[in-house]
């Protein structure tokens, strides 16, 4: 009974988490723009994704932005973490507390600051300046993700590979990246993944003209919103699917490998 009542209560969280994403996608390829009616199988709303100019600048404009203050938050945050980790303990303990207020932060409070904030230092709000505040909220994320590792790895393995005759720019390149590669990685994921997810910060700090998926969409909601936005969904939904299923797929094929180098050496 009890092994009933877990798999059914399984199948209810899938369908509650699933459901609504199969619906988008079914609808994505309805012919009719209604959703109460169905006209049929149709790629018609690919096509119209395509053409639409509108759509495909906001695209640009997410990814562009996600990429560029995903990849500087995260150089950012790596250098800052090993820093921070450089401090005495009490000071650590303050930078973290300070680092972690953003986090805790309304997204409201952090996007009207960063306008007053631009507007007082006389930027013109644009594209430049909703890449600057991705790249301030993303930073405390990248920290939390590599501090974790950097106090892992500890500084046993730089000071070893120094007395064995290498510089501080070698050990750092050739010891210290490769054992927080995991953390640096994670950083920067988390970093695109809000950077893509965000609305709030994003709508106050854009200039006229200039659209994320996010604000496409909100603008759309209140004339209708058009079916070429499930299919862009749909794209994402897929090819975030196959990206992971890659990711996972590598994970897993570098455990194994992992396990077989291990059964070897004990041999």
């Amino acid at each position: 009974m009890k092994k009933i009542f877990t798999s059914v209560y399984l199948i209810l969280i899938l369908l509650f988490l699933y459901l609504p994403i199969l619906t988008l996608m079914v609808f994505s390829f309805n012919e009719s723009k209604s959703m109460f009616r169905w006209t049929g199988v149709s790629l018609k709303w690919y096509r119209e994704m395509f053409r639409d100019s509108q759509m495909l600048s906001a695209i640009f404009n997410t990814f562009s932005i996600a990429l560029v203050s995903a990849a500087v938050a995260t150089v950012i945050g790596t250098l800052a973490s090993i820093g921070i980790l450089a401090m005495r303990k009490k000071t650590q303990n303050f930078i973290m507390g300070l680092n972690n207020i953003p986090l805790l932060n309304a997204d409201i409070v952090t996007g009207i600051s960063l306008m007053l904030t631009f507007i007082a230092f006389g930027f013109y709000l644009n594209w430049g300046t909703v890449l600057l505040a991705h790249i301030t909220f993303s930073i405390p994320y990248v920290i939390l993700s590599v501090m974790p590792k950097l106090k892992q790895v500890g500084p046993a393995s730089y000071e070893a590979a120094q007395d064995l005759g290498a510089s501080p720019a070698y050990a750092f390149w050739r010891v210290v990246i490769p054992e927080i590669r995991s953390g640096i990685v994670t950083g920067f994921l988390l970093s695109f993944t809000m950077s893509v997810d965000d609305f709030v910060v994003t709508h106050f700090t854009r200039g006229a003209g200039i659209n994320t998926i996010s604000t496409l969409i909100y603008s759309q909601v209140k004339v209708g919103i058009r079916p070429t936005l499930f299919a862009l969904s749909t794209v994402i939904f897929v090819i975030v699917l196959i990206v992971l299923t890659i990711a996972n797929v590598a994970s897993d094929r570098g455990a194994e490998e992992d396990d077989f180098f291990y059964e070897v050496a004990q041999g």
